[in-house]
């Protein structure tokens, strides 16, 4: 979208948008900018949770090795029986149990076939942030 179509949605003038934008880049509030690709329409349809309980020795090399792995879409550190939350793409079914197999070195897996997807990178707006933040 250019800066000309987003003035035209928040009804200010593009030169006063792009100065927001910049502000906002500067702030660190926008982080980047990205495409939304389908993975079907790429050749990987299938798609996965795996969630993988790391033995706290393997946590570092884990860490190091997740962001390597090319599959993983998202790699989440998080509290819990499981240490990490990997959202996963694959060609085929035997392509994702050798992704498995791999995590496995690191510890317990458990893997989730993802049916489809309904509030994926949801853009937080206004009315969120109104909704969740307290004044």
């Amino acid at each position: 979208m250019t800066f000309t179509e987003l003035a035209k949605r928040v009804s200010l003038s593009a030169p006063a948008t792009t100065e927001r934008v910049r502000r906002l880049e500067q702030a660190g509030v926008i982080t980047g900018y990205a495409a939304a690709v389908d993975p079907q329409r790429l050749g990987l349809p299938i798609e996965a949770i795996v969630r993988v309980r790391v033995r706290s020795l393997d946590t570092p090399r884990f860490r190091e090795r997740v962001v390597t792995m090319p599959h993983v879409r998202d790699a989440d550190h998080v509290t819990g029986d499981d240490c990490w939350l990997l959202r996963v793409v694959c060609r085929s079914m035997a392509e994702l149990e050798v992704f498995v197999e791999e995590a496995m070195r690191y510890g317990d897996t458990t893997t989730s076939l993802v049916f489809s997807s309904h509030a994926r990178n949801r853009p937080v707006t206004r009315q969120v942030i109104e909704a969740i933040v307290p004044r």
